[in-house]
């Protein structure tokens, strides 16, 4: 069992991608490891695809694509119902 929770944002560089980052750094706590995924990278867009990102930035959360990044802004509440944010029990 692992004591942190993996949080995967997969980017394209975007000015879009760069603020969703920055948000879920800012909204992520000790127990989040927070790590950002290039998507001009073959290996990392054939793990987007499997996990069913199809646009971009997306966020995973323990392996599960978050539905918080529709439109143009990030949803923060739909990051946090997730878990971001949240130590794990």
């Amino acid at each position: 069992m692992t004591d942190k929770r993996k949080i995967e944002i997969f980017s394209a560089g975007c000015a879009v991608c760069d603020g969703t980052v920055a948000r879920v750094r800012e909204i992520a706590c000790a127990s989040c490891d927070v790590r950002v995924l290039d998507m001009h990278d073959d290996h990392v867009a054939e793990r987007a695809a499997e996990l069913g990102v199809t646009s971009v930035p997306a966020v995973v959360i323990d392996g599960k694509l978050a539905a918080c990044c529709a439109g143009n802004r990030i949803d923060e509440s739909a990051l946090r119902a997730a878990g971001l944010g949240q130590p794990l029990s």
